[in-house]
């Protein structure tokens, strides 16, 4: 299990609206409807599927962004690992990011091309 951290998505360091959570911290579940994703700012949050840690997100880090994009129920819960920032990223402010910041749409993919990767390797 890899702690995944994404220094493309810098662009959030200096974001202000930020929500916070403390260690242990549910911040969404599996099933939970999906109209956001976060950026984590500060800290580190667990990612889970069926009970087991599959990812470990620390700053710079993407999460949530697969119920974002398909409109389809979350398929993991993330718990706060440590303290936590993280920032809200609706649909209105990605579709933002993703016309203003291309390099930003590029990072979301890589970040999801390589959890793909690391579940399939995971058989």
């Amino acid at each position: 299990m890899a702690t995944t951290s994404q220094p493309g998505v810098s662009v959030f360091r200096f974001a202000e609206d930020f929500e916070s959570y403390s260690p242990g911290q549910r911040i969404f579940g599996e099933g939970d409807p999906g109209d956001v994703m976060y950026v984590v700012k500060e800290g580190t949050v667990d990612v889970f599927v069926g009970g087991r840690v599959v990812d470990t997100i620390g700053p710079g880090g993407i999460l949530g962004e697969m119920a974002l994009i398909d409109k389809r129920p979350r398929s993991a819960t993330a718990v706060a690992k440590t303290d936590c920032k993280l920032v809200n990223v609706n649909e209105q402010r990605f579709q933002r990011l993703v016309q203003q910041t291309p390099h930003f749409a590029l990072q979301v993919m890589r970040v999801m091309a390589t959890r793909l990767r690391q579940m399939n390797a995971q058989g």
